[in-house]
């Protein structure tokens, strides 16, 4: 029984936000199974190697223990979105509108540009010619893939609109369908790195329409035979567990993966989180501006504000690892921004909480 609260009292008082033990803890997490994972590389080359060649067929370049966590942590992610919301935004487009604008026609721009100036450039003497143009394409394919599932703690850090960060999300995932592949074509080969069309389209249609349309279909289809009550309340309870060790799970193997790569080149590492911090601030506080600028609502634009900022790392290692190889220095760019993303997205969770009240000095409540 949940205890009754006055209203005076609940005014006064505000509600700490509480999340559950797995996301409480999350950069613990991260830091856990790089330890573990970098480990079990160093002290199991041979088997971590293995895994890392096992494809789905000759050629096919797909690494099977990547595509099945990937699918075990999109899958149950996406039976949560319903795309019939999408029609429910047209009444307040422009936090919509903002978050696409910055996701799609900034985002991957402004961090291929951070990546040359830093990588080719600033730090071009201490990673070598050789391997800058493949760190470059690797953070690349990282700002190409906008964050999903993790968006909704932030927003629920930020009190967000649960509701609308759902469409934002939901959006940005039909728009990866088409948009994430070009992109990454197009501005690696400004970069001078070929990435091959054939494997690029295989990698989209491995870890984004398969699981993608797997989720839909099983949503659609529960929702008909068994209800919207049950869907909630009994059939997506049972994926949350699925859904935590997929991610550890991942983490390790990404973290065994790159084993020789982060206890070898450490330099590289510390680097590369730099660009990286440019990229992650620059962008939130562009979207968080343009959202008071245009009298966003704050529970839409804190939102908007993460998700220009974040990546769905898990699909960017995935993408590198299937191009570049397990022991790539583009796929270690992306792992570097798996151990960037928590800690700093926590801190820009910061920035928006505190400066809401100079936020809604231009925003009146009600907008």
């Amino acid at each position: 029984m949940i205890p009754s609260v006055s209203a005076d009292a609940a005014s006064s008082k505000p509600i700490r936000k509480r999340l559950k033990f797995f996301e409480r803890y999350l950069s613990l997490w991260v830091l856990v199974c790089m330890v573990v994972g970098v480990t079990l590389g160093r002290l199991l080359p041979g088997a971590a190697a293995t895994l890392g060649q096992w494809q789905f067929s000759q050629g096919s370049q797909v690494n099977v223990p990547v595509a099945v966590l990937i699918w075990l942590m999109v899958y149950p992610m996406m039976l949560k979105i319903d795309f019939g919301s999408l029609l429910g935004v047209a009444k307040r487009p422009k936090g919509l509108l903002v978050t696409l604008f910055v996701n799609w026609l900034v985002k991957p721009f402004s961090m291929a540009f951070w990546a040359w100036l830093f990588m080719e450039h600033i730090f071009g003497h201490w990673v070598g010619s050789a391997a800058a143009p493949s760190y470059v394409a690797g953070l690349i394919i990282l700002a190409a893939a906008p964050c999903t599932a993790m968006v909704f703690v932030w927003s629920y850090l930020t009190d967000g609109d649960p509701a609308y960060t759902l469409v934002q999300v939901a959006v940005n995932d039909l728009i990866m369908l088409v948009a994430f592949a070009p992109i990454v074509m197009l501005l690696c080969g400004m970069a001078n790195v070929t990435v091959p069309p054939r494997v690029l389209i295989t990698s989209v249609l491995v870890y984004i329409v398969i699981p993608l349309a797997a989720g839909w279909v099983t949503r659609a289809s529960l929702l008909k035979l068994r209800g919207r009550e049950w869907f909630q309340r009994r059939f997506l309870p049972r994926f949350h567990p699925v859904t935590v060790l997929a991610l550890l799970a991942m983490l390790v193997l990404i973290f065994a993966f790159q084993a020789q790569n982060i206890t070898t080149r450490w330099l590289a590492v510390l680097l590369l989180i730099v660009p990286l911090l440019v990229q992650v601030y620059f962008n939130s506080m562009l979207t968080y501006t343009l959202m008071r600028w245009l009298k966003v609502p704050h529970n839409i634009a804190s939102p908007g504000a993460l998700i220009g900022a974040s990546n769905f790392f898990e699909l960017a290692v995935a993408v590198a690892i299937t191009l570049f190889g397990p022991g790539s220095p583009a796929a270690l760019a992306c792992v570097v921004g798996v151990l960037v993303e928590v800690p700093v997205m926590l801190s820009v969770c910061k920035v928006c909480n505190r400066s809401r009240g100079w936020y809604e000095r231009a925003v009146p409540l009600g907008r």
